[in-house]
């Protein structure tokens, strides 16, 4: 049997409508979505399903809903005997990872990542910060171009998330600056992001300093399956270190091709990106050409991927 590893989506694969198949065809599925909603004290499955579209994009209430999305389909794929060999993901998507890896509790997963989208958003006003992606630059560039754009703001190199495809995140005018010079520099696209806040950079400290807080009262186990982490793309192995990861996290570069390289070194020859959405599938094609990768989230899906494996037996 080839050897499966998964990749969980961060923040930004939400879409109204997510879950609501697999709930009905999966007890589990429906299982979780009640616990999330008893842990938040909320309909956090009504939003998912019904939206409004405006309620569900709020940091506070996209990362707990991805998040059992995500759970619920590694659930439901283990329940068919699909056992994943080690995880990683992207940003927001650690956490479900981690809850995969047993570290953490499903509800102490659900309640701090409100909490920590909360510290996020609450960090940086309204307009004063945003991120851009850099397409066709080596990452290199992109960080010296980060430097040169200082002297507008603070901006730095925040997702580096394949071969030629880097997020910046800072200051708007500091952000902009990296923009036209990346265009002068021969970036093949230049974009900026439709983000509520400039995530993973310094601007983000406030929130590291609360989430630090939160973080030291939830109990956290050593991960009984190797987790990779954003910070370093090292997999962690004690609940220290997994505390430590998730605090440095949220002011930090996510290193998402780093990752990837360190599951294939375990030997993960299928990335499984359990829903929503089909971002890091795309993104591990792209850092590991020669890798199987599949994105699942519906029944459908689930099924198709199912027959799949004989083939990769």
């Amino acid at each position: 049997m080839a050897r499966i590893g998964f990749v969980f989506p961060g923040q930004g694969a939400q879409y109204v409508g997510m879950g609501r198949a697999l709930a009905e065809a999966y007890p589990v599925a429906r299982e979780l979505f009640a616990r999330a909603g008893d842990a938040l004290g909320t309909d956090l499955a009504r939003l998912c399903f019904e939206g409004p579209e405006e309620e569900l994009t709020k940091t506070a209430n996209a990362q707990p809903a991805i998040l059992t999305v995500a759970v619920a389909v590694a659930e439901v794929l283990s329940g068919q005997g699909v056992e994943a060999e080690a995880a990683a993901g992207l940003s927001l998507g650690e956490y479900s990872a981690l809850v995969w890896a047993r570290a953490l509790a499903f509800e102490d997963a659900v309640r701090v990542v409100r909490l920590r989208g909360q510290f996020m958003q609450e960090a940086v006003p309204l307009g004063r910060g945003t991120m851009a992606a850099v397409i066709g630059l080596d990452a290199g560039v992109v960080v010296d171009l980060c430097r040169q754009a200082s002297t507008a703001g603070l901006v730095e190199a925040a997702n580096f998330n394949g071969p030629g495809q880097v997020a910046v995140s800072g200051e708007v005018d500091a952000v902009e600056r990296v923009m036209e010079l990346a265009r002068q520099a021969g970036a093949r696209r230049v974009q900026r992001l439709s983000v509520s806040a400039p995530f993973h950079c310094a601007l983000l400290e406030p929130a590291r300093i609360r989430l630090a807080e939160v973080l030291a009262g939830v109990a956290i186990k050593d991960p009984a399956r190797p987790v990779v982490a954003n910070v370093d793309g090292r997999v962690v192995r004690t609940a220290e270190e997994v505390r430590d990861a998730l605090v440095r996290q949220v002011s930090s570069p996510v290193r998402w091709e780093d990752c990837v390289r360190t599951m294939a070194g375990l030997g993960i020859e299928v990335f499984v990106e359990p829903g929503p959405g089909k971002v890091l599938s795309g993104l591990v094609r792209r850092i590991l050409p020669e890798a199987r990768s599949v994105a699942v989230e519906e029944p459908g899906s689930i099924s198709t991927f199912l027959e799949s494996l004989g083939g990769v037996c």
